[in-house]
């Protein structure tokens, strides 16, 4: 074959076909051609014309040269690589040719696999045409649907980490930015009015992000409510000022299933250059841990990442290791803080307080392994061994006549697992303890994480003689409804608070005072009872109980102290007591 021929068609006098190939080429069901070596076309098979007929630019003649007709529908790379191929099979023999290719105007996506072989010595070819479009689509939308999110058509996981590659692979000082989104509160909204809602929610989430970002940004989904911008070129004050047009992507409240919904975002960034990271992935993992950061201190916050938060997640996963480790090998214990009954001066009942006996680093408060269990998904583990552990003392604590109530704090991650009603009715069913004598106590941010998941958990619990406090109230400025519509009977006061109120004639100390007196009234006027907590001085104490709060706990009262100690130290303080205050 002598390729394609410049200047158009020139007629010529056909060459004669084998006699014995026609019948062959009719018995092939693709349609197919027998080529003379310098290309022209000396027959075609039946398929050709049922096929072909209709097609734009065929069908081709007999007499025909094939590059020409060829080029004719569709000129490009792998046309003239075909014909290239043809040609040398023609002339020099081989292996047959087979190739997959475009053999259709334009973008009309009609692909073909071609097939060729030698016939005889002379360099006569059959080409066969088989149409593979049908197969190239299904083989493209699969692979389409590996790269896409299908809920927004945004790059997936594996398509963002591939887009990021090849930014680090480009040049080297370029540098790259990843934000990694993560919407506040879409959990409880999809809790609320289903997931048909959340996933148009989410749908909308990404068209605002689309338009809220760069041309030359990428905005894809990682899933769930996590989605990541790839900012290309982005320095760290272009990449902060980006994640700023994503927080006003949120400015406006969403609208869906006929209700008005309010969101905000937490954004982490990670910017580097090819020279400093190598990989996607540690781009990726770099942004997930400032977005984590950024959750950690409030809602809708912006974080840069820094190596300090690496350290951190790294200190993480070793304690969480070390903590699952302890649980099993009896490192934890409980320590009980008393709670006193301000106008009889009684204690009624004690706070749960978890401690870790470390072997290498001493006593742990729960501030430095609470936070880890939560994020590493130990806390439902820790807990339960807790609520285990407190039945079965305050159980043999009212064995021994000392009626005395024990309450637990609940992690909102505990909440969002719905294991909660289980995993208390297992232990009051273990240890026999009468359900009264229980308390559940969550703070007031984690009631306004996912309210009223929170409040379902509760009120079956309290339907069932279980007492339920919101903790730490003051703290925080979750919304006060969500607040006085928890089934909760105990409103705890938190220390901040408390701690104010001494120094009489001091601004502060009456300001505090007042607060304090308000959340008196609030527990007062919903039925709930009222507890001061972190009482450090008979001054705090004297005032928290003028100020008409039902319990006191802290210091001045008693610290925390083991199961064993509680009953003696409640003797001592009877006999140190000649007269219980009215």
């Amino acid at each position: 074959m002598d390729g394609p021929r410049a200047g158009g068609h020139r007629a010529r006098a056909t060459p004669a076909a084998p006699p014995l190939l026609g019948g062959v080429l009719d018995a092939l069901p693709a349609p197919a051609v027998l080529l003379h070596p310098d290309g022209t076309i000396l027959q075609v098979n039946v398929a050709w014309t049922d096929q072909l007929q209709h097609r734009p630019g065929l069908p081709v003649t007999v007499g025909d040269d094939y590059g020409e007709a060829v080029l004719a529908v569709r000129d490009d790379g792998d046309v003239r690589g075909l014909l290239a191929a043809l040609g040398e099979l023609s002339a020099h023999g081989g292996d047959p040719v087979s190739v997959d290719c475009a053999l259709a105007p334009g973008q009309t996506g009609r692909w073909v696999h071609v097939q060729a072989a030698r016939v005889d010595a002379d360099g006569l070819l059959v080409v066969t045409h088989t149409d593979i479009t049908a197969r190239v689509e299904a083989v493209r939308a699969t692979a389409r649907r590996d790269r896409v999110d299908h809920l927004t058509d945004l790059p997936n996981r594996r398509h963002l980490q591939e887009l990021i590659a090849a930014e680090l692979t480009g040049d080297a000082d370029r540098p790259v930015a990843v934000l990694f989104l993560d919407v506040d509160g879409f959990k409880a909204v999809n809790d609320s009015l289903g997931h048909d809602a959340g996933d148009q929610l989410i749908r909308d989430v990404a068209l605002r992000l689309a338009e809220h970002t760069r041309e030359e940004d990428t905005v894809g989904r990682l899933g769930g409510d996590e989605f990541v911008v790839l900012g290309r070129g982005c320095t760290e004050s272009d990449a902060a000022a980006l994640a700023l047009r994503c927080q006003d992507a949120f400015a406006e409240p969403f609208r869906v299933a006929d209700a008005v919904v309010p969101l905000t975002v937490s954004v982490g960034i990670a910017v580097a250059t090819a020279r400093q990271v190598d990989r996607a992935t540690d781009l990726v993992r770099d942004a997930d841990l400032a977005v984590y950061a950024a959750k950690a201190a409030g809602r809708n916050t912006v974080r840069l990442f820094s190596p300090d938060l690496r350290v951190a997640a790294e200190r993480r996963l070793r304690v969480a290791s070390e903590l699952h480790d302890a649980i099993a090998a009896g490192q934890l214990v409980v320590h009980y803080q008393p709670l006193m009954h301000l106008r009889t001066r009684a204690v009624t009942g004690v706070e749960a307080l978890v401690r870790w006996q470390h072997p290498e680093r001493g006593l742990l408060p729960p501030g430095e392994f609470i936070p880890d269990a939560e994020a590493s998904g130990l806390v439902g583990e820790l807990t339960r061994w807790v609520l285990g552990t407190v039945a079965r003392d305050a159980a043999a604590w009212d064995a021994m006549g000392l009626p005395l109530t024990a309450a637990v704090n609940i992690s909102a991650t505990h909440i969002g697992a719905g294991t909660l009603v289980a995993d208390v009715t297992a232990a009051l069913a273990e240890s026999g303890l009468r359900p009264e004598r229980l308390v559940l106590e969550l703070t007031e941010t984690s009631v306004a994480e996912d309210p009223e998941r929170a409040a379902a958990q509760f009120a079956e619990l309290r339907v069932s003689g279980i007492e339920v406090s919101i903790d730490d109230f003051g703290s925080g400025f979750s919304c006060l409804g969500q607040i006085v519509s928890m089934p909760a009977g105990i409103l705890k006061i938190d220390r901040s608070l408390v701690a104010g109120v001494a120094g009489a004639g001091h601004k502060r100390a009456s300001q505090s005072a007042a607060a304090v007196e308000t959340v008196v009234s609030l527990a007062r006027a919903c039925g709930m009872r009222s507890v001061a907590e972190g009482v450090e001085t008979e001054e705090q104490l004297a005032t928290v109980t003028a100020l008409g709060c039902t319990y006191g706990q802290g210091f001045v009262i008693a610290r925390p102290m083991p199961a064993a100690d509680l009953p003696r130290w409640l003797g001592s303080r009877s006999r140190r007591r000649a007269v219980v205050p009215g």
